[in-house]
């Protein structure tokens, strides 16, 4: 009997953690590197005023706090997501010095004092995923936020993806976008 489209995308999910789980910490933070130093490379990137950025979750995603520092300190206004009920989020500005606020499954969101962001003032928006394709189609953890926010988002798309992690083709739906851009440590898709 075929596999539903969740159930495909359920057992993509799983077998992505195990390739990700057997990563050591050193591999980890060498793909990061790597990552972040093509991320901050782009033209798109120097160019950008406003960045939607995510925080990543450790061993799932760039730890991209390293990377949002770097982009605080170049002067970047850095939004991150907050959750919001019925699968929506809205764009908080990150301030260092307002401690995040950790939440469900690991993810740390910025506090409500941080000032909201209008999507229609973002220049560039960083897009989390478990793993990405090579047309630059994502699988998502599974809520649609992103699917969601993204729908109506006119600005510069971007994903990282770790190259042990790349798939020829994830599983798509119809309201699923492409990122304009995909990054791996050594390869610019787009």
């Amino acid at each position: 009997m075929p596999f539903t489209m969740t159930e495909e995308k359920k057992q993509l999910r799983q077998q992505v953690r195990k390739e990700l789980a057997a990563l050591t910490p050193e591999e980890l933070r060498a793909s990061d590197d790597a990552l972040f130093a093509r991320f901050l490379a782009l033209p798109q990137v120097r160019e950008a005023k406003t960045i939607f950025a995510f925080w990543g979750i450790p061993g799932k995603e760039p730890e991209t706090a390293r990377l949002i520092q770097t982009l605080v300190a170049q002067g970047k206004r850095i939004g991150l997501p907050r959750m919001l009920p019925e699968h929506q989020m809205e764009v908080r500005q990150y301030d260092p010095a307002i401690p995040m606020k950790s939440v469900a499954f690991g993810i740390q969101e910025p506090s409500t004092d941080c000032p909201l962001i209008a999507k229609e003032d973002i220049d560039l928006i960083l897009v989390p995923a478990v793993c990405y394709d090579r047309q630059g189609y994502r699988l998502g953890f599974g809520g649609g936020y992103y699917d969601r926010w993204l729908e109506h988002f006119e600005g510069f798309r971007v994903g990282l993806c770790r190259k042990a992690v790349l798939r020829d083709k994830v599983p798509t739906e119809v309201h699923d976008s492409r990122v304009d851009l995909l990054l791996t440590e050594d390869e610019s898709l787009s």
